[in-house]
């Protein structure tokens, strides 16, 4: 046979393909960080406390990084007497199932005086956080921001001038152990309401500043204690700004706004949206947006970025920072008072807000149909007196074998065999208390064909009181999902018409609202043991997740289960 000939067109053509595949590798770097976890003093609400830090930072040091980089953190753990763990957010973690930072999950707690070396790719632009998912060290304040740029050469497909980023979180002077001591107690102790709200790990607590205008309020004076001061964004007149906003609060869905500016949404949980314009928005923990604004107004003033709870009784002031026209001086209050934060139980304008959120236009859709559906019904119940959530009445109970080894190395009396209920009675009335509020612990894993498509439901109950059922904000492991979409009741055969297939959004968190039901569709090509749970953080502690396992098969008699990956 002869030889195959290449011809000129051919070779330039590859050529300008290898040209391209090097200059990729080449830009993309290996981030090293040494990192040390342990308590400090803070006052992040000027109000001295103990608070989770790394290298002495709170909030713990923004991770910035370029698509296709390698990030290498060199975690020790120096608190004394307890184990660390760090999750990194909505990094799909393809390929390094180890190192997605689950307690129980995907590794053991890093004991006190060990290091870890998490090793992960960021694979995608967006904005992103890492906090500790061990315990509830998330409310004990220990997250950060992890920023994805574009690689080298590529560009957003919108246009800015800067770039600002705002952590969005809540705080407690309760500490968080006494926290989980309560939640875990019979009789139940509620942990309550948030204290104060943080931005960049700033609030001000018991303090009239924002009502007031006055900069010698009592409570308000920051001279010595700029650690509560409200964060400053220095802007110049008519130029047009990224504003990055992740959400890590433990419990609060909030509600952010620039005094008289509008937002344009362009990017959601590391995914390129439709742009529309907004006043404000609402963000639920897990959460994050890129929003743009133009500096278009009176350039002689300031204005307040304001930040509130929704969906729950809002006992928390609003959380505060400024937006600082550089034609006039920073330390001028705004003029104008904080934008007012919506009704709380206003759900019909945070679902419409949600029903906003598309795709842009050439974004990956999901597959037309569906292999398995799940359905997943959210309900609050007892266990032997004590109060827990529960989905399809089993409330999640982690082992103290991690499911990533127990599956790999086949050991199976390390968790419940036998799978989780993929539904629930069709009987059953979301509109009322659990006739029977008695649930079981479960530590059973969802089995998942690999490269298969899944569908979940989740659906919202009545909690244990009369005509009480909440915000859930749920958040995936190891993938995005599409957001098929939102409904009112019961999910049921009507619905299907509703779901979304041209252009729902991709995300890695997404909220089911009261009484109401969420889908989403995602794909299993990802091998690994992930978490899916609701991101407030008293929720999970109290049982309100599961496990999904994918990239397994199954071997003899005994059902034993062997790793993809090597």
């Amino acid at each position: 046979m002869a030889p195959s000939r290449i011809t000129p067109i051919c070779l330039l053509v590859y050529l300008c393909f290898l040209g391209v595949f090097v200059k990729s590798v080449l830009s993309a770097k290996a981030r090293h960080f040494k990192w040390e976890v342990d308590y400090m003093i803070g006052a992040p609400d000027c109000l001295e406390h103990v608070v989770m830090a790394i290298n002495g930072q709170f909030p713990s040091p923004t991770i910035k990084a370029r698509a296709g980089d390698t990030v290498v953190v060199h975690l020790t753990n120096k608190l004394h007497t307890e184990g660390v763990v760090i999750h990194w957010h909505g990094i799909r973690q393809l390929g390094t199932p180890w190192a997605d930072g689950t307690a129980s999950i995907s590794q053991c707690a890093i004991n006190p005086g060990e290091t870890f070396v998490y090793r992960f790719k960021v694979d995608k632009a967006g904005t992103y956080f890492y906090h500790g998912h061990y315990g509830m060290q998330r409310s004990a304040g220990l997250y950060g921001l992890l920023i994805v740029d574009v690689e080298e050469g590529k560009k957003e497909p919108f246009q800015y001038d800067g770039e600002f980023n705002l952590l969005l979180s809540d705080w407690w002077h309760k500490g968080v152990h006494d926290q989980e001591v309560d939640l875990s107690s019979n009789p139940f102790r509620w942990i309550g309401e948030p204290e104060s709200l943080l931005i960049n790990g700033r609030g001000q607590y018991n303090c009239s500043l924002a009502a007031a205008h006055d900069s010698k309020a009592s409570g308000c004076t920051f001279r010595g204690n700029e650690a509560c001061a409200p964060n400053i964004l220095h802007v110049k007149p008519n130029k047009t700004y990224r504003l990055r906003v992740a959400s890590t609060t433990s419990l609060a869905s909030l509600n952010l706004a620039i005094g008289n500016h509008k937002m344009l949404m362009v990017e959601a949980d590391g995914n390129y949206l439709q742009p529309f314009s907004v006043n404000d928005f609402d963000i639920y923990s897990g959460e994050t947006y890129s929003v743009l604004f133009r500096t278009d107004q009176r350039p002689t003033d300031n204005y307040w970025i304001s930040v509130g709870v929704r969906g729950r009784q809002p006992r928390t002031p609003q959380g505060l920072a400024i937006v600082h026209y550089q034609t006039t001086t920073a330390s001028k209050l705004p003029t104008l008072p904080p934008p007012q934060t919506p009704l709380w139980n206003d759900y019909a304008r945070s679902k419409s807000f949600s029903n906003k959120i598309r795709a842009l236009s050439g974004s990956p859709k999901p597959p037309i149909n569906h292999h398995r559906r799940i359905f997943l019904l959210n309900t609050q119940n007892r266990i032997n007196g004590y109060t827990k959530w529960a989905i399809n009445n089993v409330s999640l109970s982690l082992p103290p074998t991690p499911y990533l080894g127990s599956i790999k190395h086949r050991l199976t009396n390390a968790f419940d065999q036998k799978s989780p209920p993929d539904t629930f009675l069709s009987t059953y009335d979301i509109m009322k208390p659990p006739p029977n509020p008695n649930s079981t612990y479960g530590s059973g894993v969802y089995m998942l064909k690999f490269n298969t498509t899944i569908d979940v439901i989740l659906q919202n109950a009545n909690a244990l009181n009369p005509n009480v059922s909440e915000i859930h904000p749920w958040h995936l492991h190891g993938h995005d999902f599409w957001v098929l979409g939102y409904g009112e009741g019961m999910f049921s055969k009507r619905d299907e018409d509703k779901l979304n297939l041209k252009n729902p959004p991709l995300r890695n968190t997404v909220v089911i609202f009261p009484y109401g039901w969420t889908a989403l569709r995602f794909v299993t090509d990802n091998p690994g043991v992930w978490a899916f749970h609701c991101h407030i953080e008293p929720h999970l502690h109290m049982g309100m997740g599961v496990v999904f396992a994918e990239g397994f098969i199954l071997l003899g008699r005994y059902q034993t289960r062997l790793f993809l990956v090597a």
